[in-house]
């Protein structure tokens, strides 16, 4: 049998095998998608809001530098300064929180920089320190750190937004925290007065500073220079976008009249829970049956029309402490603190609402304040918050909605006079012209009374 008619002859393909060159460019866009994910990641987490609780179980969150539970976290760039982060998670079970840091300008607006620009080492740490609560009614675990570790850490002076995440997921935000660190570059000289306004006279502060420019190059000022001015660490009321009144030399000075002029306010109030079973004067009534406790505050009446008296306070800030264990921090209960502002005349607040403003508010509300729910039947304003044993100070405040920049007023709540005692920040942000983010060349604080700089 012929089988040469059926027989079939396919052309063979040579089979080429890939040249380096080529596995070396498929290599090169893996790397480059992978690095531009991780961007796309880095920066979606760049898109949240400063000091802010984004999870619900988490509380107490402080950040301060270590050994003083009142200082701001502002350090010193290539120093040996260390931070002190707390915070609890009211579950029964251990997480994995890692945290990252994030570069922004004088405005708090992300830097337009990758971050390995800005760290030097990993791009995030993880949490290793951790405590389950003991003694304490309320369960929690109990993470804390030493900021910043050498695994990651900042490498350039500015404003840092120190975010916490939940098992290294970025869109799993936990909470956020303002880090100033700041590269003493210039030389700023400062005093508070009381303004030459008789209107204002005898119920605001001003601030009046020098900046000395001489180790920077500033071709123009309204670009190159930023200064905030901030009245007890409170971001709600900073002051920016001042220009210098005169420039002699190497000397910027900011003495406009109008400019950086601050309420004084009243001395905050306070209440002392440093123990639930042993109630301190200002508190009311206590419920230890209930899980958190309850914890009822006495009213606080408004204070406009009182005379003023003059106290030590600490300024909005509050401190973790407990006169009935060994160690706060993990030991320290929790409890449902209610507070009540009784205004003297319901219609001095009408179309305006009453928050509560102080280092407690941070975190235990969605902004600065806390708003407080307005009691028909008893005419008070009230406000629940879940605080841990320590001692708190705040103050009340209102807000009138649609004014131009619906301004937060102590003047309807607690009344406005020059001589109480506050502290007041300045910081200096420079831009070279060659750089993409502000830079922190300088952070002044002083006393309002004592007029001494930190």
């Amino acid at each position: 049998m012929n089988f040469s008619s059926c027989l079939c002859i396919h052309p063979v393909k040579s089979f080429a095998y890939p040249t380096f060159e080529y596995i070396h460019k498929m290599h090169m866009k893996k790397i480059v998608l992978i690095a531009s994910i991780n961007l796309l990641l880095y920066f979606q987490l760049s898109a949240q809001q400063p000091d802010k609780i984004y999870m619900p179980g988490i509380h107490t969150v402080k950040l301060f530098m270590a050994g003083n539970q009142n200082a701001y976290p502002i350090i010193r760039l290539n120093t040996i300064s260390n931070l002190q982060l707390h915070f609890d998670d009211l579950s029964t079970s251990v997480k994995n929180y890692n945290y990252t840091y994030v570069l922004c300008d004088a405005d708090w607006t992300p830097a337009n920089l990758s971050p390995f620009d800005f760290l030097q080492g990993f791009t995030q740490g993880r949490f290793t320190q951790y405590r389950n609560s003991s003694v304490a009614k309320t369960r929690y675990i109990h993470y804390q750190a030493l900021l910043p570790e050498r695994s990651c850490m900042p490498k350039l002076s500015g404003n840092y937004l120190l975010k916490v995440y939940l098992n290294g997921d970025t869109s799993k935000l936990a909470f956020t925290r303002r880090i100033l660190i700041v590269n003493d570059v210039i030389a700023v000289g400062a005093k508070v007065t009381q303004p030459f306004n008789t209107q204002l006279f005898r119920t605001h502060q001003k601030v009046q500073f020098t900046v000395d420019k001489t180790k920077l190059n500033i071709v123009n000022p309204q670009q190159q220079l930023k200064v905030v001015v901030m009245q007890n660490f409170r971001w709600d009321n900073a002051i920016t976008g001042v220009q210098p009144t005169f420039m002699r030399g190497n000397l910027y000075e900011y003495s406009n009249d109008l400019s950086f002029v601050f309420p004084g306010g009243r001395p905050y109030r306070w209440v002392d829970l440093k123990s639930f079973r042993f109630q301190s004067e200002r508190v009311d009534s206590v419920n230890l049956k209930t899980e958190p406790f309850d914890v009822w505050i006495q009213p606080d009446f408004q204070r406009t029309s009182v005379r003023y008296v003059s106290y030590y306070d600490l300024n909005g800030t509050y401190e973790i402490s407990a006169t009935d264990v060994n160690n706060p921090w993990w030991q320290g209960d929790y409890a449902n603190v209610h507070f009540t502002f009784v205004p003297k005349n319901i219609n001095e607040f009408t179309n305006k609402k009453v928050y509560m403003i102080g280092e407690l508010a941070t975190g235990n509300c969605d902004n600065a304040a806390c708003e407080l729910v307005y009691n028909e039947e008893r005419k008070v304003f009230e406000q629940t918050l879940l605080l841990k044993q320590g001692y708190y100070y705040y103050s009340f405040v209102t807000k009138t909605p649609g004014t131009k920049g619906n301004i937060i007023e102590t003047a309807d709540t607690e009344g406005n006079f020059s001589e109480t005692e506050n502290t007041y920040t300045i910081l200096v942000y420079y831009r070279s012209l060659i750089d993409r983010v502000d830079q922190l060349v300088s952070a002044v604080t002083l006393d309002s009374r004592n007029l001494t700089q930190q």
